[in-house]
C-alpha cells in the first residue's frame, strides 16, 4: 500500500529532517521560511516504500509513483557540484519546492558541506554510485562493490557512519545502465531503482530557453510524472528558475517523496 500524508503548506526543512531521521510524524508548519510569496511550493509528500515498488519509471519499467494528474516528482542526479548544485538549491528554496537527489558519492566526499545543505533543506539524498561508471560493463560482484562504494560515502558524511544498508534505499543506475542481477540483487536487499517518467534530456547541450520549451512540452504531453536532470549541468542551472515559474504559471504541483521514517528512524546518526 502507498502511504501519502497531504499537506497544506511547506514543512520548514530543519522540522523535515529531523522528522525523517528520527521517525517523528510529520506535521504542517508554517509557510517556507525565506520564500518568495507566491512560491510554487511542494503539494505533498509520498513515503516510497521499496518493498511494495522496488522499480519506477515508465522510461525503463512497467510502474512508476502514483502520480495524480499534473504532479511531478523533481529528480536531479551527478552532483553535487560547487557553483552548479547551490544554485539550484538557491532556486528551489526560492519556490518552497523539494526534490530528491541522486549523488555520486565521489562527488559528494569532494563537496561535503553541499551535501549537508541538500539534506539540511530537506530534500532527499538518494545514491547513484561511487564514481558513475556504468555497471553492466562490469561484473555483478564488481558492481555491486561499487553501488555500496557510493552508499558508504553519502551516508558516512550524513550521519557519521554507514550499515550494510542506505539510510535512504534509493538507487539509480549511472547511463540507465541495469542487469537483471543487479536489479534482482537491490530488490532483495531492499533498495528501489529509480528510473524515470520523462526526461530533459539535459545531456545534449542546448540553450537554457530550448531546454525549457522541451521540458514543458514533455510534461505537458505526460501530465507530470518523475523528471530527471543534472544539477551539474549549467545550461539546468539557468533553466530552472523559469522552469519552476512555468510549472506554477500552467497548473504543476510538485510532489516529494522520502523513504519510509523505520528506515531512516533505524540508521539515524
Amino acid at each position: 500500500m502507498w502511504m501519502i500524508r497531504r499537506f497544506t503548506t511547506v514543512l520548514p526543512a530543519t522540522v523535515l529532517l529531523s522528522a525523517l531521521l528520527v521517525g517523528t510524524p510529520l506535521v504542517a508548519g508554517p509557510a517556507c521560511p525565506g520564500g518568495q510569496a507566491d512560491a510554487l511550493g511542494t503539494a505533498r509528500v509520498i513515503t516510497i516504500d521499496p518493498a511494495e515498488t522496488p522499480r519506477l519509471g515508465r522510461k525503463h519499467f512497467p510502474t512508476t509513483l502514483p502520480l495524480a494528474d499534473m504532479e511531478v516528482l523533481l529528480t536531479f542526479d551527478d552532483g553535487p557540484l560547487a557553483g552548479r548544485t547551490d544554485r539550484v538549491l538557491d532556486a528551489l528554496a526560492r519556490e518552497c519546492v523539494r526534490a530528491t537527489f541522486f549523488v555520486v558519492g565521489r562527488q559528494a566526499q569532494a563537496h561535503p558541506a553541499l551535501l549537508r545543505r541538500i539534506a539540511a533543506e530537506g530534500h532527499t539524498v538518494a545514491h547513484h554510485t561511487y564514481a558513475h561508471p556504468l555497471l553492466d560493463r562490469m561484473t555483478p560482484a564488481a558492481a555491486e562493490r561499487e553501488i555500496d562504494h557510493g552508499f558508504a560515502a553519502v551516508d558516512t558524511i550524513l550521519y557519521g557512519t554507514a550499515g550494510a544498508r542506505p539510510v535512504v534505499p534509493f538507487f539509480r543506475f549511472p547511463g540507465f545502465a541495469t542487469t537483471p542481477a543487479l536489479l534482482a540483487r537491490l530488490e532483495q536487499r531492499g533498495i528501489a531503482v529509480f528510473g524515470a517518467d520523462l526526461w530533459a534530456s539535459d545531456w545534449n547541450d542546448m540553450t537554457p530557453g530550448r531546454q525549457l520549451d522541451l521540458v514543458m512540452a514533455r510534461l505537458e504531453a505526460s501530465r507530470g510524472g518523475i523528471l530527471l536532470f543534472h544539477d551539474t549541468r549549467l545550461q539546468t542551472v539557468q533553466m530552472l528558475p523559469a522552469f519552476l515559474r512555468a510549472l506554477k504559471s500552467r497548473g504543476f504541483q510538485v510532489i516529494h517523496g522520502v523513504p519510509p521514517r523505520s528506515r531512516t528512524a533505524a540508521a539515524g546518526p
